[in-house]
């Protein structure tokens, strides 16, 4: 009888984190391919369980209050725990089946093929499944700190990684500046950032990334305010606007291999160093060593087989 009880207190908490994620019952509801009703009848037993309301609804919104705010971080460590919990007791018998969750930047560095690491982890573990998420190096760290992702590959360096992971960095790519082939400044070889500011509008990347701290790193060492007249999404876009003069823009060496050597969308670019040699953009894998599924620790490991033995720079951050 407990055990059945058990069973249905974590099936509970997983509708709760699904009505809190999609602010909708019936979304909700067709995630756990359950009738509506059936999972607003047990959100209700959990609320009665709890003795608190965990959401406000009516007839067009559903929101969180003040006591599923505090239930959700910590329902979504416990369902994090059983689901490792349960790939943990496969481990016993080998890496059968689970799932990995991993978070990837747009820009993984030159020097690792993270296509080919994934690929060797198949081929040695096929029963794993890869559940791959995107973001701020900034929110996937947060997201391995709270045991949404197991793994994250992040521009952060192992200082900046948050208390209690574990942060290996893999990778220092160069920042290069990317403008358009008919710019002035196209030939250059290097150039100050001083001097590319003066030459038209800045192109950002997203706030929170490392690569937008590293970018207003190098802003701040040449003492010049970094504006920015756009901020992009995304690595190609900032290329591509500059490429067809909108501005100059900065992402690591990288960035440009996915959109093609010295063009993109027909329209070419140039691609010029920087004379700040600290400019770079540091790739790293975080993880939780408290929370470390066998999948991640084999997937870690295939990840050291594809560096150099002088990238591997393991740090903990105490808490």
């Amino acid at each position: 009888m407990q055990r059945s009880v058990d069973v249905m207190e974590l099936r509970h908490l997983r509708y709760f984190i699904s009505v809190a994620e999609t602010r909708n019952f019936t979304k909700a509801a067709a995630q756990h391919f359950v009738a509506q009703s059936a999972l607003s009848q047990q959100i209700s037993r959990l609320e009665a369980e709890l003795g608190s309301a965990l959401f406000f609804r009516n007839s067009r919104t559903v929101a969180l209050t003040e006591a599923g705010e505090v239930l959700l971080p910590m329902a979504k460590r416990v369902v994090a725990d059983a689901d490792n919990a349960k790939m943990e007791m496969d481990a016993l018998v080998g890496l059968k089946r689970g799932t990995l969750r991993l978070g990837l930047i747009q820009t993984p560095a030159t020097s690792i093929d993270i296509i080919e690491v994934m690929g060797d982890f198949h081929q040695r573990h096929p029963g794993i499944h890869f559940q791959i998420s995107a973001g701020t190096s900034t929110e996937m760290a947060e997201a391995v700190s709270g045991a949404a992702l197991d793994a994250a590959l992040v521009g952060l360096e192992p200082s900046e990684a948050p208390a209690g992971l574990h942060c290996i960095q893999l990778a220092l790519e160069p920042l290069v500046a990317v403008v358009s082939a008919r710019s002035p400044l196209a030939g250059r070889r290097r150039i100050a950032l001083p001097e590319l500011i003066e030459h038209g509008q800045f192109i950002h990347f997203t706030r929170g990334s490392g690569l937008r701290g590293r970018v207003e790193a190098a802003f701040a060492r040449a003492g010049v305010p970094p504006h920015a007249s756009f901020e992009m999404g995304l690595i190609t876009d900032m290329v591509r606007l500059a490429a067809r003069g909108v501005g100059a823009t900065i992402v690591p060496r990288s960035g440009l291999v996915s959109v093609g050597e010295g063009e993109v969308g027909g329209m070419p670019f140039a691609a010029i160093g920087l004379t700040d040699d600290e400019a770079r953009h540091p790739v790293s894998v975080v993880y939780d060593p408290a929370r470390f599924s066998s999948a991640a620790a084999a997937f870690i490991d295939e990840l050291k087989l594809h560096i150099a033995p002088t990238a591997r720079r393991p740090t903990r951050r105490q808490s």
